[in-house]
Parts: structure tokens; C-alpha cells; sequence
């Protein structure tokens, strides 16, 4: 599965790692990925979303029901 958030869109940056004697090879930047399972009692069952924890953190402000409309926004199906 790729690396990218459900709610925030964060996705992997790319970059170069840069060895001792100053060569230049590419790496990635992957963001913190986290699947967790929340409880959403409007439809009265369990959704598991892939989250950063940026997005963690916002559900946590927000609400699961706010950031389950905002991935719905976004065209990804739950």
C-alpha cells in the first residue's frame, strides 16, 4: 500500500541521502503511518483508517465524524 494519509494527504518526499565522501544516492521521506480503528456511531460500526500522526491529531480535535466527512470530501471510499 502506498505511504500516504487518508486525511491530511501526506505522501513520501524524496531526497538524497549523502554518503562520507559527498556522493549523492536517492532516499525517501516516508511520513509516520499509522492504522487505527475508530468507532463511528452514525453508522454504528468500526472504520480503521490509515492516518499520520499529524492526522491522528487532528481526529482527536476534530471528531471522527468531521474527519470521516473531510476523507469522504476527498473522494476516498470508507
Amino acid at each position: 500500500m502506498s505511504a500516504h494519509c487518508m486525511l491530511t494527504g501526506a505522501r513520501p518526499g524524496f531526497g538524497n541521502r549523502i554518503s562520507h565522501s559527498h556522493r549523492r544516492t536517492s532516499r525517501r521521506f516516508d511520513p509516520n503511518i499509522q492504522s487505527k480503528r475508530y468507532w463511528l456511531p452514525s453508522e454504528g460500526r468500526h472504520v480503521r483508517l490509515r492516518l499520520s500522526a499529524k492526522g491522528i491529531k487532528t481526529v482527536d480535535t476534530i471528531g471522527v465524524e468531521a474527519a470521516v466527512a473531510r476523507i469522504r470530501a476527498r473522494g476516498v471510499r470508507i
